[in-house]
């Protein structure tokens, strides 16, 4: 980080823009980090596809199948590859605090921009603010990195627009990644936009967020290299004619790609959503790699009825 611990709120309104995509982990045959993999989809990200900005080592990066050591180093890799040519957001989710803190503290040392972390399933509790509050604001006194928020219904619960305008007062809490319906975030937009940075994880929701909301980030998920090649980036040209308020233009280009989405959720299995979002990668050109247990990974029949609607979608994969 490059900023103050007073001046995150600022720094984060001058730099948190544009496309962030949640970065996912390739695991080579043995499942170990194909770290030089890695850095070709790092480098593919930023060059190509002109993404903004990277989520990493969280849901999408099946943290959950890696030591904090293997973390840590997927943060490391992230900073280097990124080199001052895209922003960086760790993911220090975990159920234990200590863990959350030291992962924190890695990524403060090791020049990460940001950090992110996910509100902690709760056991035996119904209202949750105070302890939620509490779990902020201890990480929040612990390091001086730009933090933001998560809350997605895999807690357990949604952390409500209430109780995040409250967490939004901490010094370094910068931004939210708020997976709720939209009639919540709107209304947190309404109560906290001027002290934190509002975003949730859809992309089909993000260009009305823009018009409508006047967001500036979309933080974020796979879309930006799922959606895009280096030949067709329609995802970052609608979003750049809409920061620019051509809002008809931009609906155009942002509707032409209904059929790719089609294809990819159409194709999804539901119990493997990671496996499925690699062999799609792969497809491509980047590099995918397996999953980890007890991820599932794609039968042949599926591998055949994703590769045939990905062909039909109209993605361009070459010109």
């Amino acid at each position: 980080m490059n900023y103050s611990r007073k001046d995150a709120k600022i720094h984060s309104r001058e730099t948190m823009r544009g496309i962030w995509a949640a970065a996912l982990v390739p695991f080579s045959q043995d499942l170990t980090i194909d770290e030089d993999g890695m850095r070709r989809n790092y480098d593919h990200w930023i060059t190509d596809l002109k993404i903004d900005g990277f989520f990493v080592a969280g849901k999408q990066g099946e943290f959950f199948s890696m030591s904090v050591e293997e973390r840590k180093r997927c943060f490391e890799i992230a900073v280097d590859a990124c080199a001052g040519r895209a922003q960086t957001i760790m993911s220090c989710s975990d159920q234990n605090l200590d863990v959350v803190i030291d992962l924190a503290r890695h990524a403060q040392r090791i020049g990460a921009d940001y950090i992110v972390v996910h509100a902690p399933v709760l056991h035996f509790l119904r209202a949750q603010d105070e302890t939620l509050f509490n779990y902020y604001r201890t990480i929040s006194e612990k390091v001086d990195i730009g933090i933001a928020l998560w809350s997605h219904p895999d807690s357990g619960y949604l952390m409500s627009p209430q109780l995040c305008n409250r967490l939004a007062d901490l010094d370094n809490v910068v931004a939210i990644k708020y997976s709720v319906p939209r009639p919540m975030y709107v209304q947190l937009q309404e109560l906290a936009g001027d002290r934190i940075l509002v975003s949730t994880a859809s992309e089909e929701e993000w260009l009305d967020n823009i018009v409508e909301l006047g967001w500036q980030l979309y933080l974020c998920s796979s879309p930006p290299f799922l959606l895009q090649t280096s030949h067709d980036l329609r995802m970052r040209e609608y979003t750049d004619l809409a920061f620019a308020g051509n809002v008809a233009a931009a609906r155009a280009v942002r509707d032409s790609l209904d059929p790719v989405r089609a294809a990819l959720k159409s194709t999804r299995p539901p119990e493997k959503p990671h496996a499925h979002q690699k062999f799609w990668q792969g497809l491509l050109g980047q590099v995918g790699g397996h999953v980890r247990s007890p991820l599932l990974e794609l039968t042949g029949e599926e591998q055949t009825a994703t590769r045939a609607a990905l062909e039909q979608s109209g993605l361009r994969r070459s010109i």
